[in-house]
């Protein structure tokens, strides 16, 4: 009888601290959580600028190469994201436009085209209809005025809305732009400036290790993404113009862009262009080939393409991720959702190096620690121990 191999797997238990240790990390938890809500408008275009220079820094790392200083570099990639988000919005504004305008005759080709599913619900509709006159008959009359009343103090449009919240808007947008900028091009200054704090060697090489690990796991897995997003944008605009959908490549873009939220990006835009095939067709294969064909390229994407060119390294447990888009969407709406997983992967980027969260990033990690993947890494190339002469003086030194 042949043994099988036993696999070790380590173990991590949370160590000493005193009584009043815990509640105070219960605590700290709840008051960042708590800034965090009340500095939105600050922390989501800082959080969102911190995310671009990450996911710029490979395309200026590349413009560095070719000879060209650490400025001009960032200015360049900063450039080329700013006018690729200008030209998706001069797309999709006039679809939107458009679509607002037509919204009361999309409804009734909404409502025609689903009748035959209204008819089947009749029966259920009127007895509702009944119980809610026979609950509402008595104060009817005495609410009327005040029901006109409420209408009309509410009523607002969409043009009044539209101004106040512009500004806000371009000036964070304008923040996370040159705040974006400024890190890409005093990235190498900050790391040296961030590698004198500390006072002893280990922690100096920790320190860069940390670096390293932020550029390599955050950086290129957004840069990767990106890439891979942008194909799945091609794939569904050519998908969509192959079936005849109106405004195909804005309903590309916008599912390339709702890829970045797992788990519930792709679903929901799948489900708006399904709505949008229900009004402008009428015959059911075409209306059935739609979601179809997306959910075809979603499930390519997701189970093939980013498995394969996305490393392992940046694999995180699957109810961290739901958990963590879900709290920083409802915190900071969609800017949040995006941002979330890149959030996440620094944070255990982080934890993988300090012993003390090492927990942390046992929570975090899909299958096993990072640390444990990192730890295969050649050592950095450009720190160099050094001699024991030198390192014995040190020592007698203290």
């Amino acid at each position: 009888m042949v043994e099988k191999p036993t696999i070790k797997v380590p173990t991590v238990h949370l160590r000493g601290g005193s009584a009043i240790r815990r509640p105070l990390i219960v605590l700290a938890v709840c008051a960042v959580g708590v800034v965090g809500y009340l500095a939105r408008d600050f922390l989501i275009p800082t959080a969102g600028a911190v995310v671009l220079a990450l996911m710029l820094t490979p395309v200026a790392a590349a413009l560095e190469r070719t000879g060209l200083p650490n400025t001009p570099a960032a200015a360049v990639s900063v450039s080329l994201l700013a006018l690729a988000m200008v030209g998706l919005l001069a797309v999709a504004v006039p679809s939107i436009s458009s679509w607002a305008e037509q919204a009361p005759y999309l409804t009734y080709t909404l409502e025609r085209k689903l009748e035959g599913l209204r008819k089947s619900w009749a029966l259920v509709k009127e007895v509702s209809d009944r119980v809610e006159q026979a609950a509402t008959a008595a104060p009817a009359s005495n609410t009327a005025a005040t029901t006109t009343e409420k209408v009309v103090v509410r009523e607002k449009s969409l043009l009044n809305e539209l101004a106040s919240t512009t500004p806000a808007v371009v000036l964070q947008l304008g923040y996370a732009g040159v705040l974006a900028f400024m890190l890409l091009a005093h990235r190498n200054s900050h790391r040296r400036q961030l590698l004198r704090i500390p006072a002893t060697w280990t922690l100096r090489v920790r320190l860069a290790r940390v670096m390293r690990d932020i550029n390599d796991r955050v950086g290129h897995y957004l840069f990767a993404l990106a890439v891979i997003y942008t194909c799945v944008a091609v794939a569904a605009t050519v998908a969509l113009v192959l079936l005849g959908v109106s405004n195909a490549i804005v309903w590309g873009i916008v599912m390339g862009l709702a890829s970045f939220v797992p788990f519930v990006g792709a679903p929901a835009v799948i489900a708006l262009v399904t709505v949008v095939a229900l009004l402008s067709f009428d015959d059911w294969p075409r209306i059935v080939a739609v979601p179809v064909a997306l959910t075809v390229i979603h499930l390519a994407e997701s189970q093939f393409l980013t498995p394969t060119f996305v490393s392992r390294r940046c694999a995180l447990n699957t109810v961290a991720v739901f958990v963590a888009i879900a709290l920083l969407g409802w915190m900071w709406g969609v800017v949040g959702a995006i941002v979330a997983v890149p959030l996440l992967i620094l944070i255990s980027t982080v934890a993988a190096h300090l012993p003390s969260l090492r927990w942390l990033e046992v929570l975090l990690a899909d299958d096993r620690p990072v640390s444990e993947k990192l730890a295969v890494k050649p050592p950095l190339a450009s720190v160099k121990r050094p001699p024991p002469q030198v390192r014995r003086r040190r020592v007698a030194a203290r």
